[in-house]
């Protein structure tokens, strides 16, 4: 058991000449276990040196190995579901000397993409989607008549949300030779809840489990005593619903009992059809402090090796997840019809403490994005006012409902949406980059963006009051620092704030119009820039970016300005085009850049970063500026 995690790279010596999965299957038991310790133990140091999830990798580190050791990998298809648990993966799959670069620029890739190796048989960082990945392989292969393996693991959280099941229902359906592995850790990010949660601990309190013979043949026996805590209290349980939906169960089984492991995997090769085996394991697995405490450890920045100093007359800036958090805490103390939601990410939300105080209007649906919205449309047709707290990139999973349940019934729905824009270390597949583009074309919605998490506070009170759909977007991370006022304060819809003045001297404008998180980048643009004599500069917060302030716009454009956008989102299809669309509306056509992110999918990095290789820092929008006005200013 580790205590701590190591500053120097350890000695692993059997673990440096495994390069690829090949090399396991000439180890013996004995080895085999000391690879897993050794595994285990480099994991903890490089997730030390780089940061990123953790305890799930410690808690798969046995199945990992047993998968490889089993199965002909690549050429067997296996799928991982979300890819928190991937790093062994990536280990024992020729990476291991890349680890320590795991979500740096040019590093390898927080989750399994198809593009940085042949064992990432699919690309994923959204749950539930490994089951429905894999029987598509299966019936592909079926097709070719390619007798190869396909196995999907997927979490005991992520099995949670319908499209699992509406795989595993299609996986019966066409009787499909594939495996899943459901590894369960009685967790998600948070612990798991709802009925299928409940069924998993009915399962451990029946004392039983299906194994397997010497022969390869399912038989009821009691369960072997095995070193986890009891799930919780559950309804009596006379069979399971994976038999009952046709798939052969096998379970549950030890997931840290390697040669076990080793054993009923080579086992179930030999059968046909659609299996499941159900795996118990320990999230922080072989870490004392994770295993104690998994919620804190599913995730971890990289160790610092000194802290910075503070200045404490300085303000400590909040994260904007905790802006909202405080923000659910003080508007339930005054309205008791206000309720909240979130898909299974309480502590990345902020929630933890509205959670406490108001259990009884606290609603965790599990991974579940698509049944939280339409749940917030119900509880809006009764009177009540929902509020969804949800990630950018999850809530593209519940575009349907968005669309169908409430806009177009225009319920009166609060949308806090976190890591909007880009996320840096985490990459392409949970950037928040597309959430103007599908939400701006949806008649009632109501779409804001705050400079700060003082306007963070007060557009989030400014939704909730407004009668319909209502969405706040705000980015990763920490705001700048401001003063928060405690006070609520209804902002005016669709009217913008102007910060900044050209010169009354100025002949010819230029209006930067900035939403959400590039009004400060655009402001300290402003400051350094270098513009041709008679050339003034207007900064503009334009606050929201449905409905536009049209009455700014239009008063600019008469005045003659040139306009310059910037935004934190995809440039086609975001909020400067919606610019372009009013000006052109209002029979204006007038000079205009839009600046935004690229249309590409961005590779990880630090945030400062990415938005520096994107030219959405302050010396990136300058420099733009300057060339577009160049541009305009040639005789």
């Amino acid at each position: 058991m580790h205590h701590e995690i190591p500053v120097q790279r350890p000695a692993t010596p059997l673990l440096d000449t495994i390069d690829h999965p090949d090399q396991l299957k000439v180890l013996n038991t004995e080895q085999l276990l000391q690879l897993s310790a050794e595994l285990r133990h480099y994991i903890l140091y490089a997730a030390g040196q780089s940061g990123g999830h953790f305890g799930a990798n410690l808690g798969v580190v046995e199945l990992t190995l047993a998968l490889h050791y089993c199965f002909d990998t690549p050429r067997d298809r296996l799928v991982w579901d979300v890819g928190h648990q991937a790093y062994p993966h990536k280990v024992l799959t020729g990476r291991r000397d890349q680890l320590t670069t795991i979500r740096h620029k040019n590093g390898l890739t927080a989750f399994p993409t198809r593009s940085e190796s042949e064992f990432d048989t699919f690309g994923v960082g959204h749950s539930s989607t490994s089951i429905s990945a894999a029987l598509g392989m299966a019936l592909a292969l079926r097709h070719l008549r390619d007798p190869r393996h396909v196995v999907a693991v997927i979490g005991d959280g992520a099995m949670t949300a319908g499209m699992a099941f509406e795989a595993m229902n299609d996986a019966v359906q066409h009787q499909a030779d594939m495996l899943v592995i459901l590894n369960d850790n009685d967790m998600s990010i948070s612990g798991s809840v709802g009925g299928f949660a409940q069924h998993l601990a009915a399962l451990w309190q029946s004392g039983y489990q299906v194994g397997l013979s010497d022969t390869g043949e399912p038989v009821m026996q009691p369960r072997p005593n095995m070193p986890f805590a009891p799930r919780k209290a559950a309804p009596d349980c006379t069979d399971n619903l994976f038999k009952a939906i046709g798939f052969e169960y096998f379970g549950p089984f030890d997931g840290h009992d390697l040669p076990e492991l080793v054993r009923v995997l080579r086992q179930l090769k030999q059968r046909k059809g659609p299996r499941l085996l159900h795996l118990y394991t320990t999230k922080g697995k072989g870490f004392a402090p994770a295993e104690a405490d998994p919620i804190t450890y599913h995730a971890i920045a990289k160790l610092a090796s000194k802290k910075a100093a503070t200045d404490p007359k300085q303000p400590v800036p909040q994260k904007y997840s905790d802006v909202f958090g405080q923000f659910l805490c003080d508007l339930a103390a005054q309205d008791a019809q206000m309720l909240a939601i979130t898909p299974a990410m309480c502590e990345g939300s902020g929630m933890v403490k509205f959670a406490q105080q108001y259990p009884e209007r606290f609603f965790d649906v599990a991974i579940a994005e698509q049944h939280a919205l339409t749940l917030a449309a119900g509880m809006a047709c009764e009177g009540v006012k929902p509020i969804v707290a949800i990630y950018s990139t999850f809530l593209q999973r519940g575009y349907d409902q968005l669309v169908h349940d409430i806009a177009l019934q225009n319920l009166d729905v609060t949308f806090g949406i976190d890591r909007a824009g880009l996320v840096g270390e985490d990459g392409p597949t949970h950037a928040g980059a597309f959430d103007y583009a599908y939400m701006r074309t949806l008649p009632n919605m109501v779409i804001m963006a705050p400079k700060d998490e003082n306007e963070c506070r007060q557009m989030l009170y400014t939704a909730y009051q407004h009668q319909g759909p209502a969405a706040v977007r705000y980015p990763r991370g920490t705001g700048c620092g401001s003063v928060i006022n405690p006070a609520f304060e209804l902002l005016p819809i669709g009217q913008a704030e102007w910060l900044q003045h050209a010169d009354a001297t100025s002949t010819q404008q230029v209006s930067l119009l900035a939403f959400g998180s590039m009004v400060i980048p655009a402001q300290r643009a402003a400051e350094r820039l270098n513009l041709p004599e008679g050339w003034g500069v207007n900064v503009i917060n334009m606050r929201f970016i449905k409905p536009l302030d049209l009455d700014c716009l239009t008063h600019c454009a008469a005045q003659g300005h040139v306009f310059v956008t910037i935004e934190e989102h995809a440039v086609m299809a975001g909020a400067g085009s919606a610019v372009n669309e009013a000006l052109h509306a209002a029979g204006y056509h007038v000079p205009i850049l839009n600046l935004g992110l690229p249309d590409v999918f961005l590779e990880h990095a630090a945030h400062p970063q990415m938005l520096a290789d994107c030219g959405l820092d302050a010396a990136g929008i300058a420099a733009s500026v300057e060339k577009f006005v160049g541009t305009l200013n040639r005789p």
